[in-house]
């Protein structure tokens, strides 16, 4: 059911109801860059399509809703206290071992990124301590062309959805779309591998994105029991394999990788909350925050391990903050006017980097459909060119004396830390670019961020420094690496943010160190628009409470500057994707439109007796692409004693638990109801969570087609049901808020003859791209409430 994306863009492809295709021939190159990447379906209801890695894949949602039927309820009644405590406990561990393995790893990438750039940066130093800039230049870009080709052959051949941050996908999956292949174990193991290998390599990206991703395969596969193919059969494991549960867990392990990126435990947790999850509660709150604090210990303990100089010469630089607590934060009223100019700045020039890096990557998709060499291509061109800007814009800015007041040792320093690098200049003199150019991108970040520093870096290095990064910032975010936009963002904020120190520093109080400080956050609020959890983490990240004013002002402004705009990146990228994400707010005209009109532009929904033949499910399964069906009882007695009876809705059953009971082969010889313990001998509540078969792989004899099935006790019988009469925007908070993935729809008036459901919304039902599509005078109407 997947197809290449490059035959996917060789074709338009729309598809109907019952999965037929209409192909009609365009040339690829003629895709204008204001166009979605994905053509997606011209009409409401359709099979979702998104680009998941390298491929193009139908896409289901998930089912969070709890499935309330016979076999469920007799599980419930028959938990004992011991099981519930079980099951809590089960929670917990899996929550500590998320946590535990999340800071592990996350160690792993820090000491091994360190040590792998750090000797490559000593060697580089000793070539050009010797006069020998070429032989330097060859094996600084050739080492790093090696460790990016690395990086881009893993995720290339082996694993395309470890490519990119992964923080998008995590975000669709946790508001309720199942992203194929997204936390499987290769993709674990090349984002790990890929992560050093491009951050060694000294390409403008972080490992922040990534962690994220890796602490949300950790959970998963946790949850899960281990890989597909070799999963730990233990009964107490098999309690998680839920989407609910699963779901939870990955929340607690997207909480714990930003929480081993930056240290910040509580921020970690803010960021599930504000940023990736769409359904939250106090009990998991809890236990995101057990994790992260897991994660802070995991790390703090290898901090007093690598200070004693055990992690390698240099193994300690990927786990010190960018601690600027030894300055007293010094401003007063006026200085509230530069903060808000940074505000302003920040919001303008982030939402100018997401209109441009949105143009970028649809042209790198151009590229990337010309087949896999392609991909490897851009990377290493990439690589390649970022090496050459690094290593020789250093040679084009003047030699700078050391000040007399610090040590002969620490000006210039030509080893792995410190802020005064020698590079091309005499004994006594330093490089302030190559300061900050050759160099990890961590201690980059902790150069400029360095207070009481007013003279150490000119504003033309500052200049060269912002507008390199801006460049590379953008054209290396798509390739094929795993690459993270925290950092990449932050070394642009915090060059012009410095920038801004040095002009306004006759008329504020703020150290140029703080001001960098400033201009990282605002860069970042105005590119990803997150406020409460990015100043917790800055706060985390910079050890001084005393920023606290100053940086929440700063965000506020530049997430209200960039809002204005467009969207924050990470919803751009969803976009780009094809993802079907769920927005918190409708839109207003979404008001105008009622769940029955909707409806009417919609197939006849397909229902199901609650005794139904073999043949019949066999057909509805094979000649539908539905992922449920109303069961309904005809001939009724309802409590009300009404002579003639009525039709009953029964409920809902979803196509994984038909494939089930046909798998299982529970037919009836004649047409009857079941008795309760008649399915539990045939069923556990356990296995109706799994829904690994497709109709195809189920062999029904011709006999077998003859027979019945009792649908009643698989059914829910409590499914979300809203009048046809409630308006599109209430009923996509409902579906959002409670994480639907189907919701009935019932006629407003009961009588004889009419059927207690008149069809069933989804996910895709309620996207406004698809409602638009469907009903073009609602753009009117949303014009005009634009220019009110």
């Amino acid at each position: 059911m997947v197809e290449d994306s490059s035959q996917l863009e060789e074709t338009r492809i729309s598809y109907n109801m019952d999965g037929e295709v209409d192909g009609e021939q365009r040339d690829p190159e003629s895709n204008p860059l204001n166009e979605p990447l994905l053509k997606r379906n011209r009409t409401l209801s359709s099979n979702p399509l998104a680009l998941v890695g390298a491929k193009v894949s139908y896409i289901e949602s998930l089912d969070y809703e709890i499935n309330e039927n016979d076999l469920f309820k007799h599980d419930w009644r028959r938990r004992s206290r011991d099981h519930v405590l079980q099951y809590i406990l089960s929670k917990w561990t899996l929550a500590f071992l998320v946590g535990l393995l999340t800071g592990l790893i996350a160690t792993l990438i820090n000491l091994a990124c360190e040590n792998i750039a750090g000797y490559k940066l000593l060697a580089v130093v000793e070539y050009i301590q010797q006069g020998r800039y070429l032989a330097g230049f060859l094996y600084f870009a050739g080492f790093n062309f090696l460790l990016t080709l690395v990086a881009a052959v893993l995720v290339v051949w082996f694993a395309p959805t470890a490519a990119g941050p992964g923080i998008p996908e995590i975000k669709a999956y946790l508001n309720g779309v199942d992203t194929p292949n997204m936390f499987g174990a290769s993709t674990l193991i090349v984002k790990i591998i890929g992560s050093i290998g491009a951050v060694s390599a000294g390409l403008d990206l972080g490992k922040e994105g990534p962690l994220v991703h890796i602490g949300s395969c950790i959970a998963s596969l946790l949850g899960q029991g281990g890989p597909d193919n070799y999963r730990v059969k233990w009964r107490w494991f098999r309690y998680f394999n839920n989407d609910r549960d699963r779901r939870d867990l990955i929340t607690c392990g997207s909480s714990s990788g930003v929480c081993a990126a930056f240290r910040a435990p509580v921020g970690g947790v803010l960021f599930a909350l504000e940023e990736v999850a769409t359904w939250w509660r106090s009990a998991l709150l809890w236990r995101t925050f057990f994790s992260t604090a897991v994660v802070v210990v995991v790390l703090r303990a290898f901090i007093e391990i690598c200070h004693s100089g055990k992690c390698g010469l240099f193994g300690e630089g990927g786990l010190i903050m960018f601690d600027v607590s030894n300055v007293t934060v010094r401003y007063h009223v006026m200085d509230i006017f530069p903060v808000v100019i940074i505000g302003v700045i920040g919001g303008l020039l982030g939402s100018l980097y997401n209109h441009l890096l949105h143009k970028i990557l649809r042209l790198y998709n151009l590229i990337n459909q010309k087949g896999r060499l392609h991909k490897l291509l851009l990377s290493v061109a990439v690589a390649l060119f970022t090496s050459m800007c690094q290593y020789g814009l250093p040679f084009l800015v003047k030699c700078t004396p050391c000040d007399s007041s610090l040590p002969e040792f620490d000006c210039p320093t030509n080893g792995r830390s410190g802020n005064f690098k020698q590079f091309n200049c005499p004994k006594g003199y330093y490089n302030d670019l190559a300061t900050l150019l050759l160099t990890t991108n961590d201690d980059a970040v902790r150069n400029i961020f360095s207070t009481n520093t007013p003279q150490e870096f000119h504003p033309t290095s500052l200049l060269i420094f912002f507008s390199l990064y801006c460049i590379l910032g953008l054209i290396t975010f798509g390739i094929a690496v795993p690459s993270g936009l925290f950092l990449p963002i932050i070394l642009m904020g915090s060059g012009y943010g410095r920038l801004l120190g040095i002009l306004m520093g006759p008329h504020t109080n703020i150290d140029q160190g703080l001001f960098a400080v400033l201009g990282a956050a605002s860069l970042m609020a105005g590119s990803m628009r997150m406020t409460v959890s990015l100043c917790v983490i800055f706060l985390e990240l910079t050890n001084n409470l005393l920023l606290l004013p100053i940086t929440m002002i700063v965000l506020l402004v530049a997430k209200t500057v960039g809002d204005c705009f467009n969207p924050s990146i990470y919803e751009i990228i969803l976009h780009l994707k094809g993802l079907p994400f769920l927005d918190a707010n409708p839109e207003p005209w979404m008001r105008n439109l009622t769940v029955g009109e909707l409806l009417d532009v919609k197939p006849a929904v397909v229902t199901l007796q609650g005794v139904e033949k073999v043949a019949r499910i066999v057909d509805v399964l094979k000649n539908t692409t539905h992922n449920a069906f109303p069961i309904l009882d005809d001939g009724a007695i309802p409590p009300a004693a009404v002579a003639n009876g009525a039709t009953e809705l029964h409920g809902l059953i979803l196509r994984a638990h038909l494939i089930q009971a046909l798998k299982k082969k529970w037919f009836l010889k004649e047409k009857r109801r079941t008795e309760e313990w008649e399915v539990r001998e045939k069923f556990t509540w356990v296995e109706l969570a799994e829904r690994e078969w497709n109709i195809e792989e189920v062999a029904v004899t011709r006999e077998e087609m003859e027979m019945f099935i009792d649908l009643h006790p698989l059914t829910n019988t409590t499914p979300y049901t809203v009048l046809e009469s409630m308006s599109v925007a209430k009923a996509m908070v409902l579906f959002r808020q409670v994480g639907l993935r189907h919701l009935l729809v019932v006629p407003k008036y009961q009588a004889s003859g009419v059927s207690p459901v008149i069809g069933i919304l989804t996910r895709q039902d309620l996207l406004a791209y698809n409602i638009l599509t469907t009903f073009p005078h609602l753009e009117k109407s949303k014009s005009r409430e634009k220019r009110n």
